[in-house]
Formats: C-alpha cells, structure tokens, sequence
C-alpha cells in the first residue's frame, strides 16, 4: 500500500511546521546518510528527550523518505492528533493480539512499500544517568528476524540540551547544535533462521544497541559505560516518567 495522497498532504503540511521549527530552535550536522537503504528499512535511534522523533523524523523526512513510528494506541482516540497520525499512517501500539497482529502487517506493509519505520529500541527515554542507551526491547529484532528487514542504527546528541529530558521549557541560548549520525546497518545474519525465542531476540536486540552505542560515543567522544543500564537492576520502571536527580534544569519528577 503506497502513500495516498491525504498521507502525502498531510505530511507535506506537517513537515513544512516541524523544519521550520526545528531550524529556527537549533543548527543540525547530519552524517552517514549514504548508509540509507534504498528500500524499506527499520531505524533504530537512542531516546534521550522527547523531541527526538522531530529529529529522527526531519532527518528522513528530508532524505524523502517518510517516517512512520509506532505510538501508543491512546494516541489515535486523541481529537487531531489522532487524525494526523492516521492520514500519516503510524503504527498504532495495541496490547491484544489482533491488534498486535494489525500493527506487524501495516508495519510489514510500509517497509514493502520502501517506508522508514522508526522503532526506539529502548521503549522509552534512557534511564541512564548520563543517556547513554539503556538495555534495549526486543521488538525492533524480532520484526526485523521475522521480515529479512535491515535495521538501521542512528545516534543524535544536542537535542537534549535545547529540551532536556523531561523539561517544561526550551534553552534556545546560546544557539546548539543537533547532530546525528546513520550507521550502517545492524549485521543480523548470524541470527537468521534460527528459533525466535528469548536468546536469539536478546542477542540481536543487544547487537543494535551495540551499534547504536557505538555510534553515539563517536559524536560525543567519550567511551560508554562497560554495562549498559538495566532500570530493573536500578527499580525502576520500563515506562512513564521516573525521579531523575540530574536533571539539567532542576526540576522535580514525578515518580
């Protein structure tokens, strides 16, 4: 199923705000764009704020590949919003089965189609002290074993200092500078035909946070820590909102 016209309009209109803000709040360096499969492909970024979809989606956006993410299926009842997100055709995120089972197919159908589906391995903004990527999800390396679909690691850093994580404002001042690199994609063959249970998923999953991580510390220079972050090992939950004492700009969070 090929982008409809509605789908196209839609992000034509979206797009032209989301640049235009964009440029207007930060510089961008973008690096590795010639690691972009020509056909569909799964990326799989590190989250560290909540503007990062912005970022990613610019990125694509821009290399006229259309983004598609997976959201929340409360998102789509959401007056608007949710009109947009289905004229755009994201993915909704449903807990049963059938609508697991609906959201595997549009996604397969996206990535026949050459689409860019952007999966956050992480399932959430990082827990890490430092955002460094956290332990990653499963659900990027089973679709991706399932389909024979490339996986494309990406790392951003900058974005976070204009909204830092879990902020209620911008730092505009002085003028930042997001950069993002694409990796090339995630060698998975060595996981190909094998049974999908929980070792092979965990290894794959591991391999594209590996990836990932690697991209990351080339941007910031800095060598990651030798374990990544485990919020269970630390009680902490895999959702929602968490206390962060190092918050950037202060304030409390909500637990």
């Amino acid at each position: 199923m090929k982008e409809t016209a509605k789908s196209r309009a839609t992000f034509v209109v979206v797009a032209g705000i989301v640049r235009t803000v964009l440029n207007g709040m930060m510089n961008k360096k973008w690096e590795g764009l010639e690691n972009l499969p020509a056909g569909g492909f799964i990326a799989a970024p590190n989250h560290c704020t909540e503007i990062d979809p912005l970022i990613v989606g610019h990125l694509l956006y821009n290399q006229k590949r259309a983004p598609h993410f997976l959201a929340k299926a409360g998102l789509f009842k959401i007056p608007v919003v949710g009109a947009v997100l289905r004229a755009t055709r994201q993915i909704p995120v449903e807990r049963s089965t059938a609508g697991a089972n609906r959201s595997l197919q549009l996604a397969q159908e996206i990535v026949a189609d050459g689409g860019a589906i952007i999966i956050y391995p992480e399932g959430t903004l990082t827990r890490d002290p430092d955002l460094w990527p956290m332990k990653g999800h499963t659900g990027a390396a089973r679709l991706a074993l399932e389909g024979g679909i490339p996986v494309v690691p990406i790392a951003h850093w900058g974005a976070h200092e204009v909204f830092p994580r879990y902020a209620k404002r911008f730092h505009l001042f002085p003028r930042k500078t997001s950069r993002v690199v694409v990796g090339k994609p995630v060698d998975l063959s060595p996981f190909m035909g094998k049974a999908l249970d929980k070792a092979t998923l965990t290894a794959a999953t591991d391999a594209i946070m590996d990836a990932v991580t690697e991209l990351l510390a080339g941007i910031r220079g800095q060598v990651p820590p030798a374990e990544r972050w485990d919020p269970a090992k630390h009680n902490q939950s895999t959702h929602g909102r968490f206390e962060d004492l190092k918050r950037p700009d202060g304030a409390a969070d909500a637990t």
